[in-house]
């Protein structure tokens, strides 16, 4: 009887010696019941997988959505500061007030560090709660990064200080591209400005590399506005009118002059005396200016002053006075013969020299 025959009348056919470890064969019921039960354990999760994955899509879009938002917002922030700046470089007094490469830098720092911390601060928020959307346990993932964060702190924190010391430094405008600046470590022209290094060129022509966590302290020398300053010494005779009025003509003159009406910020004043000597006196001038233009109007200033001076018949004087040098003092017995022995009737050589006297006869 063939194999169907059998299976038709419902007689199991004994298995031969090389059919009894062979595996067993899933059926069509087995199949039917395995996919009962995945319908099953479908239908009963169905609600709680599409519950986490709309929660998850939505986090998604939000955080997605919040950050185009906000990214957007600091560039019009910026935008808005480089059309500002654009609109005052116009004026007058722009070029004076405002540098637009140094503003343009600081924009851009300002830009890059708020986008930066808006990029981390959302996707990592909408990370976190799309693990807990999971229910994962996030408890040793936050120790962990804790400790992480911990470690990196302690091993980088040279590098933390720098970063969050050129953040401040760029915020509050301490300096910027053009300013001429005393860091305490170095001083110079700032060529440029980083989150990390600040980049200094000194008087010489060096290149400094000042790392923003190493300074303490700042001196800008190019805000605001600068002093400039000049003793002149003259004689303690001189009448001091007659200076003070001549001092008055120089800074009238050089205060309408090209360019340094544009240079002074106010009129060149006197100040007075500053000190009075037996021998002389020194009248004080000082004039506001420029950043950084206080050296080239003080030259200019001494050159006009000396030149004044000299059609006023007005002598400066300073410094030590020139000392001739001494001569010896001439002996007054330098030409005299030095005094002989046999001047002195009395001396030793005298008695010596003089002739034996004969001797006297006896008296009787």
């Amino acid at each position: 009887m063939s194999l169907p025959a059998l299976l038709a009348a419902g007689a199991t056919p004994s298995p031969s010696p090389s059919q009894t470890t062979a595996p067993a064969v899933p059926t069509f019921q087995d199949a039917q019941k395995s996919a009962t039960n995945a319908a099953g354990w479908v239908e009963q999760n169905w609600s709680t997988w599409l519950a986490i994955g709309l929660r998850v899509l939505l986090i998604l879009v939000v955080a997605a959505v919040l950050r185009v938002v906000v990214l957007r917002a600091i560039t019009k922030l910026i935008d808005r500061m480089n059309r500002t700046v654009q609109g005052v470089d116009g004026t007058a007094f722009g070029g004076l007030l405002v540098n637009v490469e140094r503003r343009r830098q600081r924009s851009q720092a300002i830009g890059s560090v708020l986008r930066s911390m808006t990029s981390f601060l959302i996707l990592g928020t909408a990370a976190l709660m799309v693990l807990g959307s999971f229910q994962i346990n996030l408890a040793p993932l936050l120790a962990s990064a804790g400790v992480a964060g911990v470690a990196i702190g302690f091993g980088a924190r040279n590098l933390v200080t720098d970063f969050l010391s050129g953040v401040f430094m760029i915020l509050e405008d301490q300096y910027g591209v053009g300013d001429s600046i005393d860091a305490g470590v170095a001083s110079g022209e700032v060529i440029e400005v980083g989150l990390r290094v600040t980049k200094l060129r000194g008087d010489n022509g060096e290149i400094w590399y000042v790392r923003n966590g190493e300074v303490k302290r700042i001196g800008n020398l190019s805000q605001g506005w600068a002093t400039a300053g000049v003793d002149v010494t003259v004689r303690s005779s001189e009448d001091l009118d007659r200076v003070k009025a001549t001092l008055d003509a120089v800074g009238e003159e050089m205060s309408k002059a090209e360019p340094w009406n544009e240079r002074l910020w106010g009129p060149i004043e006197v100040l007075g005396l500053d000190s009075v000597l037996l021998d002389s006196m020194v009248v004080r001038v000082s004039a506001k200016t420029m950043p950084g233009k206080s050296v080239s109007v003080e030259r200019e200033l001494r050159w006009r002053i000396k030149r004044a001076f000299d059609r006023a018949d007005i002598r400066i004087v300073g410094g030590l006075p020139t000392v001739a040098p001494e001569e010896e003092p001439v002996d007054p017995t330098a030409s005299v013969a030095a005094p002989s022995v046999y001047a002195n009737a009395a001396s030793p050589q005298v008695e010596a020299a003089s002739p034996i006297s004969p001797p006297r006869p006896a008296a009787r």
